[in-house]
């Protein structure tokens, strides 16, 4: 079942088809920007700058752990933005979702250390980190609706494939930031140069509002609120007539989300504390699997429309997903440059193209009166256990098998598998319930 969409085939319709895609794709990638940073700099300086511990790793534990508090925030981000977005327009959830996020993201950057305030900095990056939280958990949902629901007919999946766009471009700059900042001394990068990426974000905020508030409001949500009126109690109506595909939803997207942190949060953790391999060595190696990533996403979009069978993509990809991490794992463990790229790359494929199909696919399933309120649930709720607790996992995985990397890619496969199973599941579902959706 496709988004029901209410964009002309030409004309001004189209215009703002291509300005909401646009602005999907700069707000998702400045959310996720922001976003990311926080795990990079939770691997590389959080645990030494704001908890006082001679073990580096029980103090990298503590940084994932204020990582996974962001996670936490996102269900109930997206409960608060799912119902504003159904009850009130996806466009006022979404500038309140990035105003959020850029401002909590700037102030991370201005925190005192634990050496300067003690037990407060980390309650500090805890409060921020839950402001994180809960703007990101309000985002994707609708940033996925306002560009597939802007979408001309038959196009939904392509184009809400640019919501998902933000999340390897968000990544590409997360990684950029600190590589020019890791170009300091460690002293000054440990002082100063990992707040600048932070302190950018204010300026990330200025454009991506620029660009938001240009975008009409949801053509469907426009023509769902004149045909009934909004739902009172989006959370309510979405728990008593779609909590089944909302289970299937989330299980679907479990690789989509830990998939990024295991092979890009983790991977940093991991590479260099149990592998020493040096730190710009693996930020470059994840800027172009970035870049692989960015590319394969709108490829992949594009090959699930043309085929038509978007299960069948998704099965495919998740199949070429269990598979990947035991080449990745063993290429990067060479320690050899170009086979850590190469390994990383394969690897990306499978995902990249995974997530840039899910996004639409998912969202076809509810209908559209409760479906901001209905994806954001699914996708948040799993993103609080798959995305929050993948690097702390993959952390004791990695000291409990020291010198073996075969658990962590044990634990990859079985994050594709969930994924596949419950991509088949709402297959049928969505089958079964054309009627329904259609409302």
């Amino acid at each position: 079942m496709a988004v029901t969409t209410a964009a002309p085939a030409a004309g001004p319709g189209q215009n703002q088809s291509a300005r909401a895609a646009l602005a999907a794709f700069v707000g998702t990638t400045i959310e996720w920007y922001d976003f990311f940073i926080y795990g990079t700099a939770a691997a590389l300086v959080f645990g030494p700058l704001f908890f006082t511990t001679e073990s580096p790793y029980i103090a990298t534990l503590s940084a994932f752990g204020t990582f996974a508090v962001g996670f936490l925030a996102r269900p109930l981000g997206g409960l608060i933005f799912g119902h504003l977005g159904d009850r009130f327009g996806r466009k006022r959830a979404l500038v309140a979702t990035l105003v959020m996020m850029g401002i909590a993201t700037s102030c991370i950057g201005l925190l005192p250390t634990y050496a300067s305030v003690g037990l407060w900095a980390p309650v500090m990056l805890v409060v921020l980190r839950l402001i994180q939280g809960l703007a990101v958990g309000g985002e994707w949902g609708g940033a996925v609706l306002m560009a597939a629901e802007h979408a001309p007919a038959g196009r939904n999946t392509f184009f809400a494939s640019f919501a998902q766009l933000g999340s390897p471009a968000g990544q590409i700059l997360s990684l950029l930031a600190f590589r020019l900042a890791g170009l300091l001394d460690k002293e000054s990068f440990l002082t100063w140069g990992w707040r600048v990426p932070f302190l950018v974000s204010i300026l990330l905020l200025g454009v991506g509002l620029a660009i938001r508030l240009g975008v009409a409001e949801s053509p469907a949500f426009e023509k769902a609120r004149a045909a009934g009126g909004p739902p009172p109690a989006p959370v309510r109506e979405v728990l008593t007539t779609c909590l089944k595909p909302v289970l299937l939803a989330a299980g679907a997207n479990t690789f989509a989300i830990a998939s990024v942190y295991l092979f890009n949060t983790f991977m940093i953790a991991f590479t260099t504390q149990y592998l020493g391999i040096a730190r710009a060595t693996i930020l470059d190696a994840l800027l172009i699997a970035a870049v692989v990533q960015l590319v394969m996403t709108p490829v992949g979009a594009r090959i699930a429309e043309l085929i038509r069978n978007e299960r069948l993509f998704l099965q495919g990809t998740l199949v070429w997903a269990m598979l990947a991490p035991y080449p990745l794992f063993w290429l990067v463990e060479t320690k050899s440059v170009p086979l850590i790229v190469l390994g990383l790359a394969l690897n990306v494929v499978g995902s990249a193209t995974f997530y840039a199909v899910i996004a639409g696919y998912l969202a076809g399933a509810f209908p559209t009166r409760v479906r901001y309120t209905a994806i954001s649930i699914a996708y948040q709720f799993c993103g609080a256990l798959a995305g929050g607790l993948t690097p702390i996992v993959g952390t004791v995985l990695a000291e409990r098998f020291q010198g073996h990397w075969w658990p962590i890619a044990v634990f990859g496969t079985a994050l594709a598998g969930v994924s596949f199973l419950c991509v088949t599941a709402i297959g049928g579902y969505r089958a079964r319930q054309r009627g329904f959706l259609d409302g």
